[in-house]
């Protein structure tokens, strides 16, 4: 008699992510937007270790790293409507070429080249070395008139994981538009500034695998999850 080995992560048939068709999705993870600076992000400058610690598996796996960007052009002319004010006012945040545009430091492997805002800016994706890519959005959302969902199919992923700046904005946007493109999606609590648990609890109830770094790390150093 033979016995079948139980499934050591039973989750939803259709929800479920699928780490060997995954990619990291980093949300807006820039200087300018690190705790310290002037119009940063509470939070986000300390959950830059597991952030590196979560992009590192991915490419220990062989699987994408998509940063999605920001890149506010002088006068806020392509910036959300909230933000124009501020930015027409001769305020600058993740102004195309200035060192706060760049990612975080430690955020890329060593030798990577800066951001070029001119590629970004026309839409198209830049290839940031073997694994990383970056994206430029001009809304809150990942998908929103950006090359993302392209790319992606290009990647072969059909699993999005979600880590970076500021949960109750671009990421949350981010991940309701992956749910409605059908992608399965994951979340590194732990890898995202102004986390809640009651945003936690709602993104779980639409189906959002909700993570820690440590345990992405596991799932991804399974057989089933390397590229290789």
């Amino acid at each position: 008699m033979t016995t079948t080995e139980p499934d050591p992560h039973p989750q939803d048939l259709y929800t479920a992510p699928r780490f060997e068709a995954s990619a990291l999705v980093t949300v807006d993870v820039q200087r300018d937007f690190l705790s310290e600076a002037p119009y940063g992000v509470p939070g986000t400058t300390e959950i830059l270790p597991a952030l590196r610690r979560t992009a590192a598996a991915f490419r220990a796996a062989g699987r994408p790293v998509v940063h999605v960007v920001r890149l506010y052009e002088e006068g806020g002319g392509n910036a959300d409507l909230v933000r124009r004010r501020l930015l027409e006012s001769g305020v600058r945040i993740a102004a195309p070429g200035t060192p706060g545009s760049q990612l975080a430091d430690g955020l890329l492997p060593e030798g990577t080249p800066d951001l070029d805002p001119a590629l970004l800016l026309s839409g198209r994706p830049q290839r940031l070395g073997p694994y990383d890519h970056a994206v430029f959005k001009p809304r809150w959302g990942a998908f929103y008139r950006t090359c993302l969902e392209e790319l992606l199919t290009e990647l072969g992923v059909d699993t999005l994981v979600f880590a970076g700046c500021n949960l109750p904005n671009c990421p949350r946007a981010g991940i309701i538009q992956a749910s409605e493109r059908d992608y399965r999606v994951a979340l590194v609590r732990d890898a995202v500034s102004r986390v809640t648990d009651s945003a936690l609890s709602e993104l779980a109830g639409i189906g959002v695998e909700i993570l820690d770094t440590a345990t992405l790390e596991g799932r991804l150093a399974e057989p089933t999850a390397r590229a290789d």
